[in-house]
């Protein structure tokens, strides 16, 4: 079932990057990187938490419609994001932005000790807050397979 999350994650992200006009990847400005990080933190404390529906409002409405509840989307995010559900280590790397897309891979360390590699896919809302549209975790270049 993960690995099923994972590809839906995947084609969802790339899915939306081509739904529009092709249009070239720009650096995000320091501003939007700020914004994204900052939801992508306020996520990750609210699980740290337990706090379900904080956790759940950062989450776009296609991925609110797809889990139902808070609940349904933390026992998700407890069994197939692990690392991402108690990180100890953080390291935000470069960011990629298109159009009203934002791509944001960082190294993170679960409690586990396991080190992956996360990107969180986000996209700007009519409102102008970022959501999360989906998370890939892939092996740390220096770690086996998931």
């Amino acid at each position: 079932m993960h690995h099923l999350f994972r590809l839906f994650a995947a084609i969802l992200f790339c899915a939306t990057l081509l739904s529009g006009p092709l249009r070239a990847e720009e650096a995000p400005s320091p501003t939007d990187t700020a914004n994204v990080q900052a939801v992508i933190s306020a996520q990750m404390d609210a699980f740290k938490r337990d706090d379900g529906a904080a956790a759940f409002a950062f989450a776009a409405p296609a991925i609110k419609k797809m889990f139902g509840t808070p609940e349904n989307f933390m026992e998700m995010v407890r069994s197939q994001y692990a690392p991402v559900f108690r990180p100890g280590y953080v390291e935000y790397l470069e960011p990629l932005a298109v159009g009203d897309q934002f791509m944001q891979p960082f190294i993170l360390t679960g409690e586990n000790g396991v080190t992956v590699l996360a990107r969180y896919a986000l996209r700007r809302q009519a409102s102008g807050d970022w959501r999360i549209i989906g998370v890939t975790l892939s092996p740390a270049p220096d770690q086996a397979p998931l």
